[in-house]
């Protein structure tokens, strides 16, 4: 069991009746509630425009997590979690509203904990009344989710007004990728294990692919996501915070700070794509209607409330370089997209071929040896290494087999817990290892933005087609193929 917290908290939910709250952080909080990890004197205030009195917001929980929750709700916890829950009817556009919820947070003189479950457009009049009425005091913390802006510009706008009511060390910018349990073992797998602390460079290695890959549309998202496009919705944080973790020197210890200082330089030392370049860095796609999982799915053009012309993309790969000693020369290449063949996401590592081959006769040449993390689904590590076929043939036969390691079944014993599970509990915690902090997110928009304005300037040659149900549009394969390298194949492992 994780360590139990030394002092209650107040968790105020803004955007109580949302679709991240219901889907996300009520089952996480029922869970925490159930592993006994939520101080006894801990309160969970819903925030919202919904005229709801208490009873009524305690029905709508428990109807969430009956929803989202993948298990039966026993009614000892769900009794000891609903007693903590509170509600407060909140235009956020409204002082008086927030004068209301000062005086519930006044009961008791817990940390507070705003959790901004919200759209961005409604942060600044969430932090200048929490300001002007006094509610960011030292022992207040606030959680607001990335993407955070939509360019470096509009980024810089909101931690700007943030950081006029509140400091650094008060501010939680929750990536929920950094919760998941095979990305928080990249750190012991790659600094605990001499066998890859010693080998993970260069040297050793040829090159790495991170795939994130959806079977969903943008269900129902259409003015969000239209906006944004996969390289702001997905690249940005997601996929860069892994690559980040991959490619990080080994930190001083695991303090916030040290890690986020390598995670930076990462950020730093990324080879600019540009106009000059995008077309050999870059690939970019939007899905048309096909076949998933036997059923028609319409075009991205024709979802729900969408822009006939609109040339936002809803896949993206890219040719990542980083430009240090240690990765000089070996890419990284990122791809992520919607409507795609299968849903899961993989890290893998791909190692230089042996410059000898002793077994020519029977394996001419040498398939790499790989290490795949796959954080969805079925977590697990696997390792693609070549064997001898048993036999009694005086030449040895050689085939590439997988040793496998998959979280649910090897170490079952074990509470494997969800990612907002952890980040819930780190933030009632007060530590911020697991979020991002403003100088990360300000890097990865300086080398984001220059490839979303070549895109915008050369809009027919950067934007293919690709059908929904396959794996995304052909310049995506050619852009690795040209490096005589081919994406990973996915396998239901």
């Amino acid at each position: 069991m994780i360590k139990n917290i030394d002092t209650g908290c107040d968790l105020v939910i803004f955007g109580a009746k949302g679709d991240l709250s219901k889907r996300k952080l009520l089952p996480a909080l029922y869970k925490l509630e159930k592993s006994h990890n939520i101080h006894k004197n801990t309160r969970i205030i819903g925030a919202g425009r919904a005229n709801w009195n208490a009873q009524e917001y305690k029905k709508e929980v428990k109807n969430s997590i009956k929803q989202f929750l993948n298990e039966e709700i026993d009614d000892v916890y769900w009794k000891k979690l609903s007693n903590r829950l509170y509600f407060c009817n909140i235009d956020v556009y409204k002082t008086s509203d927030f004068l209301k919820l000062k005086e519930i947070l006044k009961i008791r003189r817990n940390v507070t904990i705003y959790y901004c479950a919200v759209p961005p457009s409604t942060f600044d009049s969430i932090f200048t009344q929490l300001g002007k009425l006094n509610l960011n005091s030292n022992l207040t913390r606030i959680i607001i989710e990335k993407p955070l802006g939509i360019s470096l510009e509009t980024s810089q706008e909101i931690n700007n007004k943030i950081s006029k009511y509140f400091l650094e060390s008060q501010i939680f910018r929750i990536d929920h990728y950094l919760g998941k349990e095979t990305v928080l073992n990249l750190l012991p797998l790659r600094f605990a294990n001499s066998l890859f602390y010693h080998n993970w460079n260069n040297k050793i290695i040829d090159h790495v692919q991170i795939t994130v890959s959806e079977e969903v549309g943008i269900e129902n998202r259409w003015n969000y996501f239209d906006q944004m496009g996969q390289m702001k919705d997905m690249v940005q944080n997601h996929l860069l915070q892994m690559l980040t973790i991959v490619a990080m020197s080994m930190p001083k210890n695991f303090e916030s700070k040290y890690i986020q200082e390598e995670k930076i330089k990462i950020l730093r030392s990324l080879r600019k794509i540009d106009k000059d370049n995008i077309n050999q860095k870059t690939a970019r796609g939007q899905y048309s209607s096909g076949i998933i999982k036997g059923k028609n799915v319409p075009s991205y053009l024709k979802e729900n409330g969408s822009n006939q012309n609109s040339d936002t993309e809803t896949f993206v790969s890219l040719k990542v370089e980083i430009e240090n000693d240690q990765w000089l020369g070996v890419p990284f290449y990122l791809r992520t997209g919607k409507r795609l063949a299968h849903k899961y996401s993989e890290i893998v590592i791909y190692f230089k071929k042996t410059s000898n081959n002793l077994f020519q006769y029977s394996c001419k040449e040498f398939p790499q040896n790989k290490l795949i993390i796959r954080l969805e689904p079925n977590a697990s590590i696997y390792m693609n290494i070549l064997n001898k076929i048993p036999g009694i043939e005086e030449q040895y036969k050689l085939k590439s087999y997988l040793m496998k390691f998959n979280y649910f079944k090897e170490i079952s014993s074990y509470n494997l817990i969800d990612a907002y599970e952890r980040l819930l509990l780190e933030s009632m915690k007060g530590i911020q290892s697991l979020f991002v902090c403003r100088e990360e997110v300000e890097e990865a928009w300086k080398w984001i933005d220059p490839i979303v304005n070549a895109w915008k300037k050369e809009k027919k040659s950067t934007l293919q087609l690709y059908k929904a149900g396959s794996w995304g549009p052909i310049n995506s394969n050619l852009m690795i193929n040209k490096d005589n390298r081919k994406w990973n194949r996915f396998d239901k492992i």
